[in-house]
């Protein structure tokens, strides 16, 4: 296993290398780059900003796009000279590259263009977002959907698993972001009852409040998104957990301890289980990534909820590359670190798998 895990920690580096260099080039065909925008608001603001520019300092360079708007005609050469050394666009796109690359070895992501604050500062400003997101909406889903999977593989064809299948199925046929707004709708306060909050993770002046009230008050605004975020994913989940139990329900094993006298829960939990959860325990780590940094951007932005999706969507549109790639490059590492941590659960569950003795 040692072996094992050393050659997959071995291939995260040329996997993060060819990520980040493919996204780096296609990125310098994109139109629209900050360099092309701040022409674009000069023009519009006039020649008064142009003597003002001038004298910009010059930031870190960071990778962007590297042509020039077609805009800046009739602006002076110097000032947009200016503007490429302030945003780093005054050098090639390899050296640019190798900038980059020396400094994300030690975790130095440089600066944002447009929000002044380091990389790593933003992330970690909203990264206890994403976090309490993905976290409570991952165990939820894995505390509802595995309990009612076992349920519906011990009733499969049965009246309960016919009702509870239709019903699965349409929370996953409802988009998250649909959900979160009947939510808001019936339950914050839009046209009914406002039992629950509609901004952020706190209430204001939260603060001052002693520990066990500041939990209550977190968890009473972490309510409403993450049912928004789960009810689509309880179906996957599901019917994994109810296939998983019924390919091993029907195995000879389960058959030879029924006969010898055993309970049917001693069969189930004892036999069953162990074998049947497998590919879900170890999917585990996966699955809280993909809820992290995936389809949460529109319930963040209904309840309200400054995280990582809005921050990642936000960059984009601005093209503010060191955030945009700082994070890609975060969020790449932490998803292939997760794959390894799922191999370790595989083994941790059924000691029988050996990855080394794989040919």
């Amino acid at each position: 296993m040692t072996l094992y895990l050393l050659r997959r920690l071995l291939l995260v580096f040329p996997t993060l290398f060819g990520i980040i260099a493919i996204n780096f080039f296609v990125v310098q065909f994109a139109p629209g780059g900050p360099v092309e925008q701040m022409i674009a608001e000069i023009k519009g603001r006039g020649a008064g900003v142009e003597g003002r520019m001038t004298g910009a300092g010059v930031r870190e360079a960071m990778p962007g796009q590297s042509g020039l708007y077609r805009g800046s005609s009739g602006l002076d050469p110097h000032l947009i000279a200016d503007i490429r050394r302030m945003f780093g666009f005054d050098k090639p796109p390899l050296e640019r590259f190798w900038l980059m690359l020396k400094g994300y070895l030690h975790f130095d992501f440089g600066r944002s263009f447009f929000r002044d604050k380091t990389v790593l500062a933003l992330i970690r400003e909203k990264l206890p977002v994403s976090v309490s997101l993905g976290l409570w909406s991952t165990l939820v889903v894995y505390c509802v959907s595995i309990p009612l999977g076992i349920a519906k593989a011990v009733r499969d064809g049965s009246r309960f698993d016919l009702v509870t299948s239709v019903i699965i199925l349409v929370g996953y046929a409802i988009p998250g972001f649909l959900f979160a707004i009947l939510l808001v709708i019936l339950f914050a306060g839009g046209s009914f009852v406002q039992w629950f909050p509609l901004r952020g993770l706190t209430s204001p002046g939260a603060e001052h409040w002693s520990w066990p009230a500041r939990i209550l008050d977190y968890l009473w605004h972490m309510v409403l998104p993450t049912i928004a975020l789960t009810v689509g994913s309880f179906a996957s989940l599901t019917m994994l957990t109810k296939n998983c139990f019924l390919d091993e329900i029907r195995k000879h094993y389960v058959l030879t301890a029924q006969s010898k006298g055993a309970s049917r829960a001693r069969v189930l939990y004892g036999h069953v289980f162990r074998n049947a959860m497998l590919l879900i325990i170890a999917g585990f780590p996966q699955a809280f990534v993909n809820i992290l940094f995936t389809s949460a951007l529109l319930v963040e932005i209904i309840f309200s909820l400054d995280g990582l999706g809005l921050l990642g969507f936000e960059s984009a549109i601005s093209r503010d590359y060191p955030v945009m790639f700082g994070t890609l490059y975060i969020f790449t590492l932490i998803a292939l670190l997760t794959q390894i941590v799922g191999d370790l659960l595989y083994t941790v569950v059924d000691p029988r798998i050996d990855f080394e003795a794989r040919r």
